[in-house]
């Protein structure tokens, strides 16, 4: 870090920097429990010698506290998979059901958006399509921070709504869904040929929902992967050339990630396993009404507090997935 040749590599600089304050954030937090152990020692042993009672009560109170916290820092030791550590680009698509289905995309990109915020993680809307009514007819977001697709990895899947629709007059129970995607972003350094002859580049005039999503000018760009079908878009940036380098690399993640669910189906055909083919599985369902419930169907982790979930309290469910993850993983 301390070389002139460091910052020549803006990007780079910054993972490395990124990096090295995790690591630093790391020592600094072990050094935080320590302490904090030897406090709790010491008020146990006074709390033994005058037989006080508050201070029996505060020293439970300390333990329970710091084995919470040493439970949350055990799991981010763990994630320990090849791209864990990258940004993460998220994407959602409502499910069929026009205006109330849009509108509950938008309340999972609020939802994401929020819990990004609350992590210290900085969040760039590269494509931003309005429903017609209200809602988002797609969003795609890179979420940008130390461990970022090791966390939000834990949200692939179709997430479930129901409530009272505010766009009914009858005041009736709706049902909408869905769908969240979640990729590592890739660097320059992962072995995937894209070729020139193989895209198909298309330009035209953003559209969205306020003055950071319009332009006046074809600068959004759409590019199309032909040999996959893959299609890629962005429309954050004013330059045609900075929604062009955007298309890449979510074309790059994609293709990666594409690549990786290959392999996973050759694995799994070779141990005789079966996995559910699809545009993805029911995840998680957020009940309104008749009750207020979200509840992780992978894992059986229940909140009562549907409010507190969609202001970005993620934590109990991503900390439930990625546990039972490491468990499976084990178990092979």
């Amino acid at each position: 870090m301390s070389t002139p040749a460091f910052w020549d590599d803006q990007e780079s600089a910054q993972k490395v920097i990124s990096e090295n304050n995790s690591l630093k954030g790391n020592v600094e937090r072990m050094e935080k429990f320590h302490a904090e152990y030897e406090d709790l020692e010491a008020m146990i042993d006074l709390a033994q010698e005058e037989k006080d009672e508050d201070l029996f009560l505060e020293s439970d109170k300390g333990v329970t506290a710091i084995k919470a916290d040493l439970e949350k820092f055990e799991l981010e030791l763990l994630l320990s998979d090849p791209y864990d550590k990258n940004n993460a680009i998220l994407e959602l698509h409502p499910g069929a059901g026009g205006t109330e289905s849009q509108d509950w995309a938008e309340m999972l990109y609020r939802m994401y958006t929020r819990w990004s915020e609350q992590h210290g993680y900085k969040v760039e809307v590269l494509d931003y399509l309005p429903g017609e009514e209200a809602g988002i007819k797609s969003v795609t977001i890179l979420v940008k921070g130390y461990n970022a697709f090791g966390y939000l990895k834990a949200e692939r899947g179709v997430h479930r709504l129901v409530r009272i629709s505010p766009f009914d007059s009858s005041g009736r129970r709706h049902t909408s869904f869905s769908s969240v995607d979640v990729i590592p972003e890739m660097d320059d350094s992962v072995n995937i040929e894209i070729r020139e002859v193989d895209l198909k580049i298309d330009t035209y005039r953003a559209t969205g929902a306020g003055g950071q999503h319009i332009n006046t000018t074809d600068s959004a760009v759409r590019i199309t992967h032909i040999p996959t079908g893959v299609v890629v878009t962005s429309q954050a940036e004013r330059s045609q050339i900075k929604n062009r380098a955007a298309c890449m690399k979510v074309l790059l993640a994609k293709l990666y990630e594409l690549e990786r669910k290959k392999q996973e189906a050759e694995l799994a055909a070779l141990r005789g396993e079966h996995k559910e083919i699809g545009w993805g599985s029911q995840i998680r369902s957020y009940v309104f009404h008749p009750y207020s419930l979200v509840k992780d169907h992978r894992t059986g982790v229940e909140i009562g507090n549907v409010h507190a979930v969609m202001d970005g309290e993620l934590d109990p469910f991503i900390d439930g997935f990625l546990r039972k993850q490491i468990e499976t993983k084990r178990e092979d």
